[in-house]
């Protein structure tokens, strides 16, 4: 046992806790997107991350390779663990494989008042294939996200592949991005955000919001890089942050915009294919 010298002497601590985010998610042994990508971000817009694993993927730069199923019940009681000890200022879904794990995570998250309806806001990011094209959902969980994830959500914020496989719309301009919205609309969530990043041949990145009545353009530069990995779970998971300040939905998307965007221009090469967004820009010297 150290003793303290005199003339040391004892700092407080801080006892000010952060505002917190749950992701809840698949890994990425990777490290490039899923609940990494997330915590990640969560970390450097300066909120508490917490996670309720829902799968684990083998998966590097060039594709996914496997995928284990964490059980639905594991999921849950991970969420309640942390929401009913911590707190949950406001949470996110990553991939959520199964009609099974969907509907056990939306009980879990009734009981603690996240989503719709409740004290915390809560954002689905309808997470279906991988990057390079591997599906990461059961066929069951497609109908439960519509039908049953979408209602409960705060948010949802599909790029187009998603909206493609969720909705028949297959957006190819910017004119078809209010389609795709009222689209996903009509299933039920608060807002919509359509994540258009896929339109590659746009000079410009256009997101759109939609709240049912008014429609919300998101302009951005779009960047000469393949190294987008986790973009999407960034842009979500950086609006899920400001939601946990308290943020409203167009501020907090507005500032999830600026982070995406910022993070994209700072991607960077990493093994033999895709590398990731960069969230680094917050601690480098160049960070605005």
């Amino acid at each position: 046992m150290h003793e303290i010298s005199a003339g040391h002497e004892l700092r407080p601590a801080n006892n000010t806790a952060p505002p917190t985010a749950l992701t809840i998610a698949g890994s990425d042994s990777g490290g490039s997107a899923g609940m990494h990508a997330d915590l990640r971000t969560f970390f450097a817009c300066g909120v508490h991350g917490m996670t309720a694993v829902t799968a684990v993927t083998v998966q590097n730069t060039v594709g996914v390779t496997g995928l284990v199923e964490i059980p639905p019940e594991t999921v849950a009681a991970q969420v309640d663990a942390v929401a009913s000890d911590i707190g949950v200022d406001a949470a996110k879904t990553g991939v959520l494989a199964s009609a099974a794990t969907i509907e056990a995570v939306l009980d879990v998250c009734d009981e603690h008042g996240i989503g719709r309806g409740g004290r915390t806001p809560f954002v689905v990011d309808p997470v279906a294939a991988s990057r390079s094209g591997e599906p990461l959902l059961r066929p069951d969980a497609l109908d439960a996200l519509r039908h049953k994830a979408f209602p409960r959500a705060t948010l949802v914020t599909p790029n187009l592949d998603e909206v493609r496989l969720l909705t028949g719309i297959d957006a190819r301009t910017r004119a078809d991005l209010l389609d795709a919205a009222k689209a996903v609309f009509d299933f039920g969530p608060q807002w919509v955000l359509i994540k258009s990043g896929h339109l590659e041949d746009d000079p410009e990145c256009i997101d759109l919001l939609f709240d049912g009545d008014e429609a919300i353009p998101l302009p951005g530069p779009r960047y000469a890089t393949v190294h987008t990995h986790g973009a999407g779970d960034v842009f979500a998971s950086a609006i899920t942050a400001a939601l946990a300040k308290g943020a409203s939905m167009p501020d907090a998307v507005r500032s999830g915009k600026r982070f995406v965007t910022r993070s994209v221009s700072d991607a960077y090469p990493l093994g033999a294919g895709v590398g990731p967004v960069s969230t680094f820009w917050r601690i480098s010297p160049r960070s605005v």
